[in-house]
């Protein structure tokens, strides 16, 4: 078929003729279907713990990370594990509901929202200096590019490597302004979730040495691999 006869077929093509309950039936299976594919794609990963089974099953999530770090520098597996500290790599978390006399809700703790838990004030920063004004918190490769921006920050306000993963999570905590008067340092608490991104970072990194040459490759090689 030609695009004159295609253009003249659906010019012809009339919907009054077609059922309403096939219409009906017709417009729920799309619905249906767009919002599995989108719970799909936003749903975390089903093994968290293991950044090569991540990678894989969210080849997107594994092309935003490495676009970010060429652009940024740092590796992959320190902002992956501050993400997942932050959310579990839920796109919509948010800090928990407080209360009032334990009944009364007042509101949450802060704005912080999305995959990376961005206060909303310093997402508007990273959107004037290094993202778009679509850039959304929700979004994964946003998200992580977030990440590797701050990061690239604290290493060049406060002199933390990006491979630090320890040092890089209390400043994404507490703040450049924070990290750098010490605001961390009574914080026993705060130290210890740092210290447990740092071994989840370790393990990344072990776990993506073994996989890193399958995932730059192309389908065949991770179809043997």
């Amino acid at each position: 078929m030609g695009l004159a006869e295609f253009l003249n077929f659906g010019q012809s093509f009339n919907l009054d003729k077609v059922p309403a309950r096939f219409l009906k039936v017709l417009c729920f299976i799309l619905l249906a279907s767009s919002a599995l594919l989108i719970s799909g794609c936003a749903s975390p990963p089903a093994r968290p713990d293991n950044i090569c089974d991540i990678f894989t099953e969210k080849r997107g999530w594994y092309k935003a990370a490495r676009s970010s770090s060429k652009r940024w520098g740092g590796p992959v597996t320190v902002p992956m594990a501050i993400m997942y500290q932050e959310s579990g790599y839920r796109h919509d978390a948010k800090p928990p509901m407080r209360y009032f006399l334990w009944i009364i809700p007042y509101g949450r703790a802060s704005s912080a929202y999305g995959y990376a838990q961005v206060k909303t004030g310093t997402w508007g920063d990273y959107q004037k200096d290094a993202g778009s004004m679509f850039s959304d918190r929700d979004d994964f490769g946003d998200a992580i590019d977030f990440v590797f921006w701050y990061m690239n920050i604290s290493q060049r306000r406060n002199g933390v490597s990006k491979w630090d993963a320890y040092n890089q999570y209390l400043n994404y905590h507490e703040g450049h302004g924070g990290y750098a008067r010490g605001s961390y340092k009574n914080k026993a608490w705060l130290k210890g979730v740092a210290r447990k991104v740092e071994r989840r970072s370790k393990t990344y990194s072990a776990q993506y040495s073994e996989c890193k040459k399958r995932l730059e490759g192309g389908w065949l090689r991770r179809l043997f691999s």
